[in-house]
């Protein structure tokens, strides 16, 4: 049987009561009892005795009381601890249900909240699903659009094809912003673990080889515990962007650094370019705007990365780099195994 967090507590203060009230009799006999200005009848010695053995047995039930007490109170109130750490697990993303048996009292409100996350797991995975068939829909046309531009190109229509081409690489962007943005929001943190240094190395072959011609140094310095509680293919979208857009403008250095903290990482991306502007910094985090106008691009990269990072608790930040251009700062909550 199972008691009830009322019953219980109902019991330990009853207890409570009752040794306290024990224990105070006790008190006030012996303050009584050895007082020196109060006469006794004779035999002192035998009622010393008698007096000693009831206070030590009234005193025993007392402690008792006050125990048992004090272990129905805590064993009732342990279910609303153990609620709060599994609330605090599904709030972190270690968990995607709240697990556990509760007091009479919370087991119902804890079962209501189950088929509300069940509920919601469910209509987030449908959205999403709809929305990469949306996107996956749109990449199938934008693909022939593009096709079409190649062969503008080769007939001479330069001006044509290259404003066509903008324009489908502007939604492409388009299309891998929001799907990434509702991958993230649907897949949360539960379960979620990416070793920083396996998505830092291979996006830097993948630089290298884009960017061939320049000559570009990428550096990695990381390490293979350093992990973020972060979808893999989240991780690679974010770095991915910075890695990007740091190679876009470095001269000739990019370095990409990873450093761990109790409950977080940080990551930094550094190139050796231009830098960017104080006033400008918070502009360029908004969606759609680019720091070169003349640019190719959709102004999304640095906006997809603070959104991501936002969904997982994380942070990103501009600021200068030691290497002389722009420093882009990353934190992520830590995966299990960080160190």
């Amino acid at each position: 049987m199972t008691l009830s967090l009322r019953a219980r507590v109902l019991i330990g203060a009853i207890l409570w009561t009752v040794g306290l009230v024990l224990l105070s009799f006790v008190t006030i006999a012996a303050v009584f009892h050895f007082s020196p200005d109060l006469p006794f009848l004779g035999r002192r010695g035998s009622i010393h005795v008698v007096w000693v053995s009831h206070a030590l047995l009234i005193t025993v039930t007392a402690v008792i009381a006050l125990v048992v007490g004090a272990w129905h109170v805590r064993r009732g109130l342990a279910g609303i601890a153990q609620l709060r750490t599994r609330l605090a697990a599904v709030h972190g993303g270690q968990e995607t249900r709240v697990g556990g048996t509760y007091v009479p009292e919370v087991q119902p409100l804890v079962d209501d909240l189950n088929v509300l996350l069940d509920q919601r797991e469910e209509a987030i995975r449908r959205a999403v699903a709809k929305a990469g068939d949306l996107a996956h829909g749109l990449k199938t046309p934008l693909a022939l659009l593009a096709r079409e531009a190649e062969r503008a190109t080769a007939e001479g229509n330069v001006g044509i094809a290259s404003a066509v081409t903008e324009q489908v690489e502007r939604m492409r962007r388009q299309i891998d912003y929001h799907l990434a943005h509702a991958r993230a929001a649907a897949s949360g943190t539960a379960g979620a673990r990416a070793v920083v240094l396996d998505s830092a190395e291979g996006l830097a072959r993948t630089m290298r080889r884009l960017h061939a011609e320049r000559g570009l140094t990428i550096d990695i310095r990381s390490s293979d515990t350093h992990v973020a509680r972060v979808q893999r293919e989240d991780l690679d979208e974010m770095l991915g962007n910075l890695l990007d857009n740091a190679c876009k403008w470095a001269q000739s250095r990019v370095v990409l650094a990873s450093t761990a903290a109790e409950r977080s990482l940080t990551l930094t991306v550094d190139d050796d370019g231009p830098g960017l502007p104080a006033e400008m910094r918070e502009r360029v985090m908004q969606r759609g705007v680019r720091a070169d106008e003349k640019a190719l691009g959709s102004g999304l990269g640095l906006a997809i990365v603070r959104d991501l990072a936002e969904l997982y608790g994380g942070s990103v930040a501009l600021g200068d780099s030691p290497i002389g251009g722009l420093r882009v700062t990353l934190t992520l909550p830590r995966g299990d195994g960080s160190t």
